[in-house]
């Protein structure tokens, strides 16, 4: 068993910046997919912030970043800047997601106009 979310990420989808770890585990997707569903929002950002430092890097595959960043936000939805960070997330990878990640950054945007 991985000890982090990030491990058995980095595992899996191997890293830009560090090489992946030898650890003999049997990787299926649905495995890590089924951890990143019950992590915490921390460990999800920890994950993110580790091997996607940059909006346009990392291999981590587009859809597990989208899903990540949905399993934060339902965890913490009313932080302006998890909701820019995820807006920018989709629109890197979009055009799909702009109208969601309008929507984030404009719940973000009223957010910060409530806490004024």
């Amino acid at each position: 068993m991985h000890s982090t979310l990030t491990e058995h990420a980095r595992c899996l989808y191997g890293d830009e910046y560090r090489p992946a770890p030898q650890c003999g585990l049997d990787h299926r997707e649905h495995y890590f997919v089924e951890e990143l569903t019950f992590a915490d929002a921390e460990s999800i950002l920890a994950m993110l912030r580790a091997l996607c430092p940059h909006v346009v890097d990392g291999n981590l595959p587009v859809w597990i970043r989208n899903l990540a960043y949905r399993l934060v936000l339902l965890q913490r939805p009313d932080e302006p800047a998890l909701l820019r960070e995820a807006a920018e997330n989709l629109w890197m990878h979009g055009p799909d997601w702009d109208d969601i990640a309008t929507d984030l950054a404009r719940r973000a945007d009223a957010l910060d106009a409530a806490r004024e």
